[in-house]
């Protein structure tokens, strides 16, 4: 399965934006890990229709939540890359 159009929806400083989000929810511990994904992706909505509020249209929610998505799965890479453990995984 091919992948490789969700590409185009990219938008890095939206990604930037969400992982830093997403690392400091994970930091306080407060909110459980499964709400994170779903988080993330609504601030990438919101940060994308923000920056873009002059022409908002499909491409934009959909470029948000997949780059809000994409930031949860670059935090997991990046923790499996250096060995960080996570309580869940226990």
């Amino acid at each position: 399965m091919d992948l490789s159009f969700l590409n185009e929806y990219i938008v890095y400083v939206v990604v930037a934006i969400c992982l830093c989000v997403g690392y400091i929810i994970k930091s306080i511990n407060f909110i459980p890990n499964k709400y994170i994904p779903l988080i993330v992706g609504v601030s990438g909505v919101i940060i994308n229709v923000l920056s873009n509020l002059n022409n908002i249209t499909v491409h934009t929610f959909a470029g948000g939540l997949v780059s809000g998505l994409a930031s949860t799965g670059l935090y997991e890479l990046f923790a499996k890359f250096i060995g960080v453990k996570d309580e869940a995984d226990s």
